[in-house]
């Protein structure tokens, strides 16, 4: 340990002697863009191994069985490597770091950087119908806030290498740079400056770079545009938008219905059992949702639906178009509860993915059902296909720009633009008139702790109001007389407010110094007068768990400059206006100097 510090503390010298505060953040954004890349890069690899392990002669001749089985096996495993060993709670990557810029300063727990490395591997490679986006974000930006403490870098700064890392698992899983960077600035809400463009592309291109180098040239999704956009299409676009807007409302009550539900059940174990059976029961009718998804992507994308459908336990007639048409939509129907289910069961993965899977069999059916109507029509299957991940991105994760970028981006091209942006902009707009938040931000806007761009608001969430509140006010009694008032109080304090309380601490109102200052020394009142005749009720009061907002709107409307702060009915101290200004101001500087 002495060796380690010794080195960063030459490092550091090196560091304020050679070379300035921008050029050591380009470094920074660098090797956080290649630690992002290598966790992406262990996800993909481990996960594959797993995938490889389970997958021999023997198993392949009980696939029906496989199914049902190896997903119940993998939350075991994850559940008792979360209990015996972790002994952490493992949210959501996106959900985790947002909530970490908010209110801890962009910190985030050191655990998080292996966490998911090792049991969302787990988790899909056994079969969990989740992702891998989400742990490789979660990895990456707890490497990134981890680099930022080790270096003393400054909250801005911190915030700007979380950006980084999470446009380098982006990146590094797609291979997509500009996706990459609108997603962190996108998703995160960074008050980015354009001279801060430079770290986020410094660290999408080292993490693709790492990528391409431990993963050669292969690619999750790769597709050629061999129809482009006809403008007589523009219709069926337009109608198509409203159709994943309206799965992606379904895919966010499904979510929260099916976590809110497994909340019911208090025994982490019987969560799992029972979630476990459903997941498998699932598989074992739809073994196209096992694991990510990718291969029925990929086939819907080269019109081989008969192997992105799989072998279902039940035959069925493959040149029945119809059929085909029932069948990816109840892939669409299931997956987001099979995603759901695994997560409530105590898996680990993220919703990315799940979506990109939903999006391409809801596209792949639509465009099915227009060429098969009989009134003459034909549209590209697998171009809606590919704008079916971009509706669904826009609706669930409300990522409109994402969800263009990364489509045009993993086609090599901007041929479908148009149908791009028009479905992206109608999913996103009616998912936004019924789901205000996304899942990644929906209970953190519930608790008024979400960051977005605006930047004032911001500065307020990540305010400790707990940290304000000043406890060096003399409290008095209601029964107290006003001699003893003055001798115990009066004379040993230096603030002019006296909070009445009872003899249980509970708060009843407050003396001002103003109010007793005719009468003070007049000695005939000390014996006749007590508190309760003179005290009266606070302008305002606040509540502990009031939000810096809300205080100060307190603040405004009551007009005071010094507020009792009151949990329950408890008292607990006061807050100045003058603090909380001074607080506000030291703030906005440490986030955007």
């Amino acid at each position: 340990m002495p060796t380690k510090n010794k080195l960063l503390k030459r490092i550091l010298l090196w560091r304020y002697k050679y070379i300035s505060e921008r050029q050591f953040v380009y470094i920074l954004s660098i090797l956080v863009g290649f630690l992002a890349g290598i966790g992406t890069v262990v996800l993909k690899n481990f996960t594959h191994y797993i995938q490889l392990l389970l997958s021999i002669d023997f198993l392949k001749n009980h696939q029906g069985s496989i199914y049902f089985i190896f997903p119940i096996i993998g939350l075991l495993i994850v559940t008792i490597i979360k209990k015996t060993w972790l002994k952490k709670h493992i949210g959501h990557g996106i959900s985790t770091t947002l909530y970490a810029i908010s209110k801890r300063k962009g910190i985030i727990p050191n655990y998080n950087m292996y966490a998911s490395l090792l049991t969302a591997p787990i988790t899909v490679g056994f079969g969990g119908s989740v992702g891998l986006q989400g742990p490789a974000v979660s990895a990456g930006t707890a490497l990134a806030s981890y680099t930022s403490r080790l270096f003393h870098m400054n909250t801005k700064t911190r915030m700007l290498l979380i950006g980084c890392a999470t446009a380098g698992a982006m990146s590094s899983m797609f291979k997509a740079p500009i996706a990459g960077i609108v997603f962190a600035l996108e998703v995160f809400s960074l008050d980015i400056a354009f001279v801060s463009l430079v770290p986020l592309l410094l660290a999408s291109v080292a993490a693709i770079v790492t990528s391409y180098f431990f993963l050669g040239s292969d690619v999750l999704l790769g597709f050629e545009l061999n129809e482009k956009f006809e403008i007589d299409e523009i219709g069926f676009y337009a109608i198509f938008g409203i159709f994943t807007g309206i799965i992606s409302v379904y895919f966010s009550v499904v979510y929260f219905s099916i976590r809110k539900f497994f909340h019911r059940f208090e025994k982490r174990f019987t969560r799992l059992i029972f979630g476990s059976i459903i997941i498998g029961l699932i598989l074992f009718l739809m073994p196209s949702l096992y694991g990510e998804g990718y291969g029925l992507i990929n086939n819907l994308l080269k019109g081989n639906h008969i192997e992105a459908i799989g072998n279902t336990p039940f035959s069925f007639d493959e040149t029945n178009i119809w059929i085909v048409i029932i069948l990816l939509l109840l892939i669409t129907f299931f997956k987001a509860i099979a995603m759901s289910t695994t997560f409530a069961a105590g898996g680990v993965g993220g919703i990315f993915i799940p979506t990109l899977v939903m999006g391409s069999a809801l596209g792949n059916a639509f465009a099915k059902i227009i060429n098969n109507l009989g009134f003459g029509f034909h549209v590209s299957e697998a171009n809606f296909t590919l704008i079916g991940m971009t509706g669904l991105m826009a609706g669930v994760l409300h990522a409109p720009l994402t969800a263009i970028f990364l489509i045009a981006e993993i086609t090599g091209g901007y041929d479908l633009f148009v149908p791009l942006m028009l479905v992206a902009a109608i999913s996103f707009a009616f998912t936004k008139y019924f789901i205000s938040n996304s899942i990644y931000t929906y209970k953190l806007a519930q608790r008024g702790e979400l960051i977005t761009h605006n930047k004032d608001k911001n500065v307020l969430m990540m305010m400790d109001i707990h940290q304000l509140i000043e406890k060096n006010f003399k409290s008095v009694y209601p029964e107290m007389f006003l001699g003893d008032m003055l001798k115990k109080a009066v004379a040993k304090s230096t603030r002019n407010i006296f909070p009445v309380i009872d003899k249980k601490n509970r708060f009843l109102g407050i003396v001002l110094l103003d109010d007793i200052r005719p009468i003070m020394f007049d000695s005939e009142m000390y014996k006749s007068v007590t508190v309760q005749t003179i005290m009266k009720a606070a302008p305002e009061t606040i509540q502990y768990e009031d939000s810096v907002s809300q205080i100060m709107q307190k603040f405004k409307e009551s007009g005071a400059w010094n507020l009792p702060v009151i949990k329950g009915n408890t008292y607990v101290g006061f807050i100045s206006k003058s603090k909380l200004l001074t607080a506000y101001r030291n703030k906005l500087i440490e986030v955007t100097a």
